[in-house]
């Protein structure tokens, strides 16, 4: 499994305070090989969106832990859209509910990760969709 050359944007949006685990798939990804961009705490969909395509990644992680993943979610794939960034990958990690993950793979998301993955199946995962 090798992520080289590939380029991630890892991204909180909204207003959690909270970003362990963002840090911590930030770091796995460039391990395994990926030049990993992190917006930091507290960004906007449209902010997210903006730095995706000036960066011309191949992928965005979303890290949500508020429980307004579905609202920022689809924000930032509307926002993607709309600066022709509707090609960017979408992956969703953190406090995500069961009953929520088939409405975003629905929308867009290529894939929704918890607590409860190991780093390992996440990363390549990630690879995985990257590849095809």
């Amino acid at each position: 499994m090798s992520l080289k050359g590939k380029r991630i944007l890892i991204a909180k949006p909204g207003l959690d305070g909270h970003d362990v685990g963002a840090k911590v798939i930030a770091l796995a990804l460039r391990d395994a090989g990926a030049d990993v961009i992190y917006t930091g705490l507290r960004k906007s969909p449209g902010y997210i969106a903006r730095v995706a395509v000036e960066e011309d990644v191949d992928a965005v992680g979303l890290s949500l832990l508020s429980g307004s993943h579905n609202e920022l979610v689809a924000e930032t794939l509307r926002c993607l859209r709309d600066l022709d960034g509707g090609d960017i990958k979408i992956f969703v990690g953190g406090t995500i509910p069961a009953e929520d993950q088939p409405e975003l793979l629905r929308i867009g998301v290529r894939g929704v990760f918890t607590a409860d993955q190991k780093l390992d199946d996440v990363v390549a995962a990630i690879d995985r969709e990257l590849a095809a």
